[in-house]
């Protein structure tokens, strides 16, 4: 079965889409089998892969809200062993919809439940709120990986975050973990940055990632052309970090699977 991540925070501009989308690619390039769920209405991990909302048959809106199969709703992406079930703006009016739902917090739980077996990895892409939608995520996910941006408001928030975590946890997902904290725009060059990286690193020890996510021209233009960094431009720091970070992830998955108690 595979392993599904939430990628959260609340706070918006910190750099999740941008993990979602460049992670993912790096995972299917160490040849894991991967699936995103693109679970924010602005549908920026949908178009970030060239991908046009108007020209998919279903999305993951169809899937929440009019019990749509999602086995059949993947696109493949430009990326081989990476697929996507793409969002679009109607998924902004879903958590209305959703209320009067039984279970809702599970429907995201019980629609990936049929195809968690044919990935390796699902990563979710969350939008920045902590509503109905990203409730659904947590539930459904095995861990949240948290994007935390290099300035100076990044930490906060982040106290209301995993006060969400908390209550998933003990209402509804009991098996929910934080993967980690990921710094993102990370400057060495600022002492603000190096400053916050000790303090997330005070905070939470080994939660947060050795890799963290530079800066990067080529990482911010890579989404225009509906491309990875990955295949935009190899050789960039933006690529080469978020290839370090899945293979930090695959270790972490490997050594969590050897100390599992049998």
């Amino acid at each position: 079965m595979g392993k599904i991540i939430a990628i959260a925070n609340q706070k918006g501009g910190v750099g999740k889409t941008t993990t979602t989308i460049n992670l993912a690619a790096s995972l299917a390039n160490q040849g894991k089998k991967v699936l995103i769920i693109d679970a924010d209405p602005q549908a920026n991990a949908t178009s970030g892969y060239g991908i046009d909302p108007k020209s998919m048959s279903s999305s993951i809106y169809e899937c929440l809200v009019d019990d749509y199969p999602i086995d059949g709703s993947q696109v493949a992406t430009c990326v081989e062993g990476l697929d996507l079930v793409g969002s679009r703006i109607d998924l902004a009016g879903a958590e209305l919809e959703l209320v009067s739902k039984p279970n809702r917090e599970k429907i995201l739980r019980n629609v990936l439940a049929s195809i968690s077996d044919k990935y390796d990895y699902i990563l979710i892409d969350c939008s920045p709120s902590l509503g109905l939608i990203t409730v659904n995520a947590l539930t459904a996910a095995n861990s949240v990986i948290i994007p935390v941006q290099a300035e100076y408001f990044a930490l906060e928030g982040i106290s209301k975050l995993l006060n969400t975590i908390r209550i998933i946890k003990s209402k509804l997902n009991p098996s929910l973990e934080i993967e980690g904290f990921l710094l993102t725009m990370y400057d060495s060059r600022l002492r603000l940055a190096n400053q916050i990286y000790e303090e997330l690193k005070g905070h939470f020890g080994d939660m947060v990632f050795n890799t963290v996510i530079p800066r990067n021209i080529r990482l911010s233009e890579a989404p225009s052309h509906g491309l990875p960094a990955l295949i935009y431009d190899p050789e960039s720091r933006g690529a080469t970090s978020h290839t370090m970070l899945a293979k930090e992830l695959i270790a972490k998955s490997r050594k969590a699977a050897v100390e599992q108690p049998a």
